[in-house]
């Protein structure tokens, strides 16, 4: 299983290095761990990236909401008593062209999310066995 945890300023950084397309790869990413964490498949990966180009970002900003129901989702199970629910604040910020600033708020409280969670990862089991 790969480590979802990414650093705040490395996420930043390639994304101002890569103008802007780092973002893309992070929106991927941090769709497809939500999506498999969660068991909720509605929003599609290359679905959320193809429509988010050819609509120049406006389908975006219905990704920051979306996103975040994802988010919430994750965060009961993990068992958190209070949720952090920043589906106004990401919508606010990306209608201003901040989605640096969410990329930063949305990986911080990933980050804490991922630590937080204590399940096991599954295994798959297979027919082979070793000796």
């Amino acid at each position: 299983m790969e480590n979802k945890q990414r650093s705040i300023l490395s996420v930043i950084v390639l994304s101002i290095i890569t103008c802007g397309i780092y973002f893309f790869v992070w929106m991927y990413q941090t769709t497809r761990n939500l999506n498999e964490y969660t068991n909720d498949y509605r929003l599609s990966p290359g679905t959320v990236i193809l429509l988010t180009i050819i609509t120049c970002g406006i389908y975006g900003i219905y990704w920051w909401y979306r996103i975040n129901d994802l988010f919430i989702k994750a965060q009961q199970k993990v068992g958190y008593k209070v949720y952090n629910d920043n589906k106004v604040l990401f919508i606010v910020l990306s209608l201003f062209g901040l989605n640096i600033v969410n990329m930063a708020i949305l990986q911080s409280d990933l980050n804490l999310l991922w630590r937080t969670d204590t399940t096991e990862p599954e295994t798959k089991d297979d027919d082979w066995t070793d000796y």
